[in-house]
C-alpha cells in the first residue's frame, strides 16, 4: 500500500514536517503539533513513562491528526459548525491515521495511540468506545494535551479560549472526557509555568529598577 507520506520517512525531523503540514491544513495559526508534542512529553515524564513509551507518544503526539490530512476534506476549513454526515466522516480520521502510521512503518505502539487519542474517559469517544483504564495511559494523555492545545488556538469555527477558560474546561469535563488524574498533572504543569514566569518577571523588573538606580 502506498502512502503520500512515504517519502517523509520517520526521522523526528521528517515527522515534524509533516505535522507542519498538518497543521497548514487544518488552519492552525500556530505550530499546534509541536505544541501537543511538547505537553505531552511533559505529561509522560511527570507519569514517568518507559522511555519508549515517551518516544511513542511523542510521534503520535505530532502525527494524531495524520488521518485528517489524508482525507483532506473540504469541510475542515468551514466556519460553521459541522453537519451531522460531516461529523460521522470525520470520526473516520483516527482509524485512517492508524493506517497512515502503519505505512510509514512508525511502531505498532505509535499506531495505536494515535487510533485512540479521542477516545474518552467515560466511554463515549471513537473509534472504538473504549473507557477508562481500558485506553492506554500514553493515548490518555494525548487526549488531554491535544485537548488543552486546541481549546487555545483560533479555529474556522471559534475564537481560542483563554488559557483560564481552557484550564476551566479541562477541569469540567475531567471524569468524562479526560483522564481526571491526568488533567490534574496537566493543570499542575501549567500552575507551575506561570508561577515560574511570574517570578521571572518580578526579578527582571527589580533588576531594571536597580539598573536605573546606579
Amino acid at each position: 500500500m502506498s502512502s503520500i507520506f512515504r517519502d517523509s520517512g520517520n526521522s523526528d525531523e521528517k515527522l515534524r514536517r509533516i505535522a507542519d503540514r498538518i497543521d497548514v491544513f487544518e488552519l492552525y495559526s500556530g505550530p499546534h503539533s509541536t505544541q501537543v508534542a511538547d505537553l505531552a512529553d511533559r505529561l509522560g515524564e511527570a507519569f514517568n513513562l518507559a522511555s519508549r513509551d515517551r518516544n511513542y507518544l511523542h510521534k503520535a503526539a505530532l502525527l494524531h491528526d495524520i488521518g485528517e490530512l489524508a482525507m483532506n476534506r473540504d469541510y475542515i476549513a468551514a466556519a460553521r459548525p459541522l453537519s451531522d454526515t460531516e461529523l460521522i466522516d470525520l470520526r473516520r480520521h483516527p482509524v485512517i491515521g492508524e493506517q497512515e502510521a502503519a505505512k510509514l512503518d512508525l511502531p505498532r505502539g505509535v499506531q495505536l495511540i494515535i487510533r485512540w487519542h479521542h477516545e474518552w474517559w467515560n466511554g463515549w469517544g471513537y473509534p472504538d468506545g473504549l473507557s477508562g483504564q481500558e485506553i492506554p495511559l500514553t493515548a490518555r494523555l494525548l487526549r488531554v494535551a491535544d485537548g488543552f492545545a486546541s481549546l487555545t488556538a483560533k479555529r474556522p469555527y471559534r475564537d481560542a479560549f483563554s488559557i483560564a477558560d481552557a484550564q476551566k474546561h479541562l477541569a469540567e469535563m475531567a471524569g468524562i472526557e479526560y483522564d481526571p488524574e491526568a488533567v490534574f498533572t496537566l493543570l499542575n504543569i501549567l500552575s507551575n509555568d506561570a508561577r515560574m514566569a511570574a517570578e521571572a518577571s518580578e526579578r527582571l523588573s527589580f533588576e531594571q529598577q536597580n539598573a536605573g538606580l546606579q
